[in-house]
């Protein structure tokens, strides 16, 4: 199940005045990271800049991601799936697979009456649109959830499967990416259906093992297993808080983000993952972001580091006589602790004392309470409660990309 322009989705449920409308998300990263169909109509795309968007297309309304509330329609869409399948992966926050094998009598339905019900569950309840795709294997099933798009329901059988393979693209199968594409290409395999149709021993010699799982599962042959474990991973991390009345105080401002910066650390550190690019912006009274990203020489989750590099790149989002009403940060590219890496310039060293620092910390916040220990930067936004929306205890097991 893939849940149709999620993101925008998710906005349009909320404020139904916008269905119909050319809509993107994305203002604070200052690139389109969602997009209505009627915005993709326009030839809109994603990763497109939010300023040529102003500029070409001033029809469009243009939001900033909301992914507290996209993670929030993301459970309940997925509790609706797990309705009728006990087995359900979360594979990203707006697509799942289910394992429904078997569960046509019980439910007394077929595969098809059971994927129509969840559809229309979800599209009641929730408000949103879903493609819905039923294989023999979880490769096959994806293909399915493409064919049509938006509000689709498609079904592959074992007699149909080549059929659907000989119109897809070998670039369009999932886990098959440019290169490889190209390699295959140049070796006439220009469809799935080409693929499917080599012989095995020919996939063993030439291609590494994950290709031969594909071309089982494009043969109907399940390989790929339902990995129904709760998620406990991000694909990014984020922290906003919107604060009255505006400011312009670069120490409050600062002071603002050193807060985010420690709770994402904090966050990202009881899931064991560093952080590999780091983005941190302002928004204006005026609703408009100015924001920088910055890449790391080394993946961090110690907040020192991530603070002294936002402190150095501020100038660069900071305007004098501009009233600023909210700061965020957004944690990126996130890996396992365990792929940190030595590197040329000792970052790496200064990295993991104070990573060592911090899980003392961590120990100890979790016997007597969160903040026992803070930056001196971060005092001013600790100092007094201001009037603000602010996401720091909320369920920390929202997923997010």
């Amino acid at each position: 199940m893939d849940g149709d322009a999620f993101f925008v989705a998710c906005e349009v449920a909320k404020n139904p005045k916008l269905k119909g409308l050319p809509v993107v998300t994305g203002e604070e990263r200052g690139i389109v990271s969602a997009l209505s169909y009627e915005a993709k109509a326009l030839g809109i795309t994603r990763g497109m800049p939010i300023f040529t968007i102003w500029k070409k297309f001033p029809q469009v309304l243009i939001l900033p991601g909301d992914y507290l509330s996209y993670a929030k329609y993301s459970r309940k869409m997925f509790d609706i799936v797990r309705r009728y399948a006990d087995e359900v992966e979360e594979y990203s926050i707006d697509e799942c697979f289910a394992e429904l094998t078997g569960l046509d009598r019980p439910l007394y339905m077929t595969y098809l009456e059971i994927a129509e019900r969840i559809k229309k569950e979800v599209n009641e309840e929730l408000g949103l649109s879903v493609s819905i795709g039923l294989g023999p294997s979880k490769v096959l099933a994806k293909v399915a959830s493409k064919w049509q798009k938006p509000n689709g329901l498609t079904e592959i059988l074992k007699n149909t499967a080549l059929e659907f393979l000989r119109k897809t693209p070998i670039e369009k199968i999932w886990g098959i990416g440019p290169r490889t594409s190209e390699f295959l290409q140049r070796r006439g395999i220009s469809t799935a259906g080409d693929f499917a149709k080599k012989n095995q021993e020919w996939i063993k010699i030439n291609l590494p093992k994950p290709y031969e799982v594909i071309w089982l599962e494009l043969n109907c042959i399940s390989v790929m297993k339902i990995d129904s474990k709760p998620k406990t991973d991000y694909s990014s991390i984020q922290k906003t808080k919107t604060f009255h009345p505006p400011t312009n105080d670069e120490v409050f401002l600062l002071s603002q983000l050193s807060k985010h910066i420690e709770d994402a650390c904090r966050k990202a550190r009881h899931y064991g993952l560093t952080s590999k690019k780091v983005f941190f912006f302002l928004k204006t009274q005026g609703f408009k972001y100015c924001g920088c990203e910055i890449k790391l020489l080394t993946p961090s989750d110690a907040p020192e580091v991530l603070i002294s590099l936002v402190d150095e790149h501020f100038k660069k989002i900071h305007t004098k006589g501009i009233l600023y009403r909210s700061a965020g940060v957004v944690l990126q590219e996130l890996k396992p602790e365990s792929v940190l890496q030595a590197d040329l310039f000792g970052e790496g060293n200064k990295t993991k004392r104070f990573e060592k620092i911090h899980k003392q910390i961590d120990s100890l916040e979790k016997k007597f309470g969160k903040r026992l220990v803070y930056l001196g930067v971060t005092h001013k936004a600790l100092k007094g409660k201001v009037s603000s929306t602010d996401t720091d205890d909320l369920d920390r097991d929202l997923l997010f990309l």
